[in-house]
Formats: structure tokens, sequence, C-alpha cells
């Protein structure tokens, strides 16, 4: 199932199953029916395999669906940890070296960072440029891997057992506010991850590592390629985390980023405002966000 969180004249937020052309609200249908289902998707998460299985018998029913057009989506939920892997693509371990000043070499175990959940923007929202802080914010379209049981020291051979689905994050960040190293700063400001726009649960996409990735700019194609390029594959990421932090529900893994970063072009390339930035992963859909000058606003 594809699942969205929605909304619809400004009302509240509701979890939706997307097929091609609607969207079932499923509080509508279940409050019609008398299947309980949780009210929104962090809460189906966390219930885990028996709410995903009364979704299933709900979308078999055509009533309370309204077009997709007619919907406005918002990130799936606020994840309780992002964890981001840096130069989990050959390429862009290459083209980091190059213009990022990165290792040469392939790492030989994950490269991981993190980004708090206040840098969550939905489908739709802004991108905070703040040139006060920045003059080299870049994009990194990344399947990200969505955490449905707790998994504590899982071996690679279990962890997919813990995913509960796939989803989209832009892992943008500020080159220049990269501080001895260390990158959460440069990768956790306000609006630095766009989510979304849906999840696809884990049981309805049978091969992550078999996943067409492409970013435009303004329409302009900027990256593409296929996540079976992933240096460390999906099972290897959820073991190495896991074995020294505890990976709960609603957890987000940002995968990593193939070649094609803004950093890498000569001349280097950055976003601006009035940018429109999308993110596309096959089976999951496409993530767009514009790019905003807030250097003024607050002042």
């Amino acid at each position: 199932m594809l699942l969205v969180t929605f909304s619809t004249d400004g009302g509240p937020r509701r979890l939706g199953i997307q097929t091609d052309e609607s969207i079932i609200d499923v509080a509508a249908l279940a409050a019609h029916t008398g299947v309980h289902v949780p009210a929104d998707m962090l809460g189906l998460i966390s219930t885990g395999s028996s709410a995903l299985r009364g979704l299933l018998d709900l979308a078999a029913v055509e009533q309370f669906s309204l077009p997709v057009a007619d919907a406005a989506l918002h990130a799936p939920f606020r994840p309780g940890k992002i964890i981001g892997v840096g130069l989990n693509y050959t390429e862009h371990v290459a083209e980091s070296a190059r213009a990022l000043d990165t290792d040469k070499e392939l790492p030989q175990r994950p490269v991981l960072f993190s980004k708090p959940g206040t840098a969550v923007v939905g489908p739709g929202e802004p991108i905070e440029h703040n040139r006060n802080l920045t003059s080299q914010l870049d994009w990194e379209c990344e399947v990200a891997v969505v955490i449905g049981r707790t998994a504590k020291r899982v071996s690679p051979e279990n962890a997919m057992d813990h995913v509960f689905g796939y989803s989209i994050v832009n892992d943008i960040s500020a080159r220049d506010q990269r501080r001895s190293g260390q990158w959460f700063f440069s990768k956790g400001q306000d609006s630095y991850a766009p989510f979304g726009p849906a999840v696809r649960t884990a049981d309805d996409l049978t091969d992550p590592h078999n996943l067409d990735v492409s970013l435009r700019v303004n329409g302009e194609v900027k990256q593409k390629s296929n996540s079976r390029y992933m240096l460390f594959k999906i099972p290897e990421l959820i073991a190495d985390i896991s074995s020294g932090m505890t990976l709960e529900p609603g957890d987000v893994i940002a995968t990593g980023s193939p070649a094609g970063v803004g950093a890498s072009f000569t001349p280097q390339q950055f976003l601006q405002p009035g940018d429109v930035v999308e993110c596309t992963v096959e089976s999951i859909g496409t993530l767009s966000n514009p790019v905003i000058d807030v250097s003024e606003i607050g002042r």
C-alpha cells in the first residue's frame, strides 16, 4: 500500500491510502465499517502488522475516497530519529573527495550522522535559504527506510523484519556549515529534511535495492541513479546502527545520496530562492519543494 498523510480545506491531518487517482480516507471508512485502525501513520507504524492487515481490508472498499488533486499532502509523520548515511554510493564518494575534501577511499563502515525532527517539512513546503548562514545550499535525493519494529543489536539476516516501509528524504545540506568535520548543523537546520510524499509498505515493495532515484532542479535533471549502487545495503545499515543505538518504530534511515550533488558540478551549483527541487524514487512518488529566502524573516 501507498500511505499518505493528507488534509482538505485546511482541516486536520488524516491517514490515507493512495491509489492511482484517489485517496481513501481511512478514518471515515473505518468509522463506517466498524474496523478499528490508528488515526495517524505513526500510530499505525507503532501498532504493527495487525493494524496493517485491517487497512488491507479497508483498501478493498471504494467508498470515502477523494481525488488526489483535492487533497494537500503532508510529511507522513515526524520521525523520532532521522539517521543519515554519508558516502553510500561509490560515485558520490569520488565526487565528494574531489569537491568537498572528504576521504577518497571507500568507507569500511557506514558513515552516520543525524537530523532532528525539526528539520522535517512535507511535500510543497519550503526549503529555507538563509544567506546569513550559507551560500552553498545543496541537494541529495535519498531512499528513506521507515522502521516498524524495535531493532536492537539485530543481525543483517533479520534486519528487514524491522522495516515498515520506504519513503523519500531530500538530505539538504549547507556545505559551508560543516564544522571541524561535523555535519550536524550543516544538515540539521530547519527545513533541511523534506520527507514524503508517501510511504510504500514493505510488503508492497519486494526489492528496495532496485529503485530508480532521480532529482531535478527547475525541471533539469541533476541526479539519476538506482538504489542497487548503494555501498552498504539496508540490512547492513540496520545491523550497524542497531549495534549501538536502538531503532524504534517511526525512526527513519536516509540511505545516502547518489552522485550529482550541486557541489560536484564545475562551476558548482547551489540552490537559490525561487528554485524548485523534485526528488523522485520509483514506486514511491515525487517529493517537490520550493526554496525561499528567510534571511530577513524574524528581524
